[in-house]
């Protein structure tokens, strides 16, 4: 009896065994998958991807997809990389590596149907997590899962090149390498490898996005035919006198793109110049009476004695408070050394401050950003020759210049002529700020709270 109930005994003994290791190994399986980081980029299968599309987008894709074949002269099997590429206004290293993503790295020169359908249903119409991967593996030019200064800075002489081709007006090659250092200047690189310089880790790669969402837009819209009317490639058209030396002028077409990346496209089709302190003198009247006459969106850039250029997006027109005022259009950014824009973090409404003629010391005369009274985002007092920039929570931003003090070298103001509204040219009304609002019926509110503050 006891030879027949040993050997079943044993085979409990090691049953049990086998079942406790498979479930520890279980355990550990799923340990392992909740810690390891997701798969990037995260292609999705084919089948999930065609459900992104409707019926009308897929028989456009499948006829986009015929014509391009056609011209690969593939017999209709597949889209070679050069054709791709001319299609969509890709060159260089971004347009070869966006294609070799698009094949998932086969190297073997051949977009299938299902690759188009893949690629677009993860780059265009997958989560915002999804297509942040899918731009980060792309600015890994060289494939090397390390991106590095070197890759974004041939990505970036890339981008200039195929926006400012679009629209016509290609900058120097001195012009290039002086945007792209500035946008490199707001990239941080903390991830270590052994031997070699540091790396942009994921999270280093979105918190730059939120710095030069233009970048983003940029990138983000690839696989859109190319036009000068592609979201990230828009670049406002610049107007001002004839008579004026560009010289002189702050605003370039490449910062102007800079501060796109988070305005409207209605917003980026002309900007006028309102004021100049080299043409109009450093006068807070004359700025006030320059930029008064409508409601627009207004940019205002400075560039101090140490050679910083910063500024912000005024989206409120410029007008008398004893308190702050603005929306959340508003913003900051920095233009050189680096190239950074600051929105609203919705912590307070500090957003927008003007006050003229206030006679209280808790009311400061002048112009300003965020922040709080005397400790401002940005401020320029009605003097106009002299200012403070701090770090303020209304925009999660850093004092702009070298220095918490602005000693004004040069102020520039643009108007942004909205698409659609009509804009119309009028002479500019003399006197001051107060005896214009007392001439506009529909500022008399205004002039009852001067007249009360005298």
């Amino acid at each position: 009896m006891e030879n027949k109930v040993g050997p079943m005994k044993n085979k409990k003994k090691i049953w049990e065994g086998k079942t406790k290791r498979n479930e520890q190994t279980r355990k550990k399986g799923r340990m392992g998958n909740s810690q390891s980081p997701p798969p990037n980029p995260r292609f999705n299968s084919a089948s999930r991807c065609l459900r992104a599309f409707t019926p009308k987008e897929l028989e456009d894709l499948k006829s986009l997809f015929n014509s391009l074949a056609a011209q690969s002269q593939t017999n209709g099997q597949y889209v070679s990389s050069s054709v791709f590429q001319v299609y969509f206004g890709l060159k260089g290293p971004l347009g070869e590596r966006m294609f070799d993503l698009a094949t998932q790295g086969r190297k073997d020169d051949k977009l299938t149907f299902e690759d188009l359908v893949i690629t677009k249903g993860t780059y265009v119409k997958g989560t915002n997590d999804e297509i942040e991967e899918f731009i980060y593996r792309l600015l890994d030019v060289t494939d090397d899962e390390i991106l590095t200064r070197s890759d974004l800075d041939s990505v970036l002489v890339n981008m200039f090149n195929h926006i400012f081709q679009l629209k016509g007006s290609q900058p120097e090659s001195s012009s290039h390498c002086y945007m792209v250092e500035t946008f490199l200047n707001a990239a941080t690189f903390s991830k270590d490898h052994e031997g070699r310089d540091k790396s942009m880790s994921f999270e280093d790669f979105k918190s730059w996005c939120t710095l030069v969402p233009s970048v983003k837009k940029f990138l983000s819209n690839l696989l859109v035919p190319p036009d000068p009317g592609r979201p990230g490639s828009k670049v406002p058209k610049l107007q001002y006198s004839e008579n004026i030396d560009s010289s002189i002028l702050l605003l370039r077409d490449e910062y102007a793109w800079h501060m796109g990346g988070a305005l409207s496209h209605e917003e980026l089709e002309e900007w006028k110049l309102l004021y100049h302190s080299s043409l109009n003198g450093l006068s807070f009247n004359t700025f006030l009476g320059n930029i008064s006459n409508g409601d627009e969106p207004t940019v205002l850039i400075i560039k101090d004695r140490e050679g910083y250029i910063f500024g912000g997006f005024a989206s409120q027109p410029w007008e008398r408070h004893g308190d702050f005022y603005g929306d959340m259009k508003t913003f900051l950014f920095q233009l050189y050394p680096k190239a950074s824009i600051f929105r609203p973090t919705g912590a307070n409404s500090n957003l927008q401050w003007c006050a003229v003629n206030f006679s209280s010391e808790t009311i400061p005369n002048g112009i300003g950003f965020g922040g709080r009274i005397n400790h401002f985002g940005m401020f320029l007092s009605a003097s106009f020759d002299q200012g403070h920039t701090f770090s303020c929570t209304t925009f999660n931003s850093p004092c702009l210049s070298k220095t918490a003090k602005i000693c004004p070298e040069v102020i520039e103001c643009w108007g942004v002529v909205r698409k659609g509204l009509e804009q119309e040219t009028t002479d500019v009304v003399k006197g001051t700020v107060l005896e214009r609002f007392k001439e506009d019926r529909h500022m008399l509110n205004l002039v009852g709270i001067a007249n009360a503050s005298e």
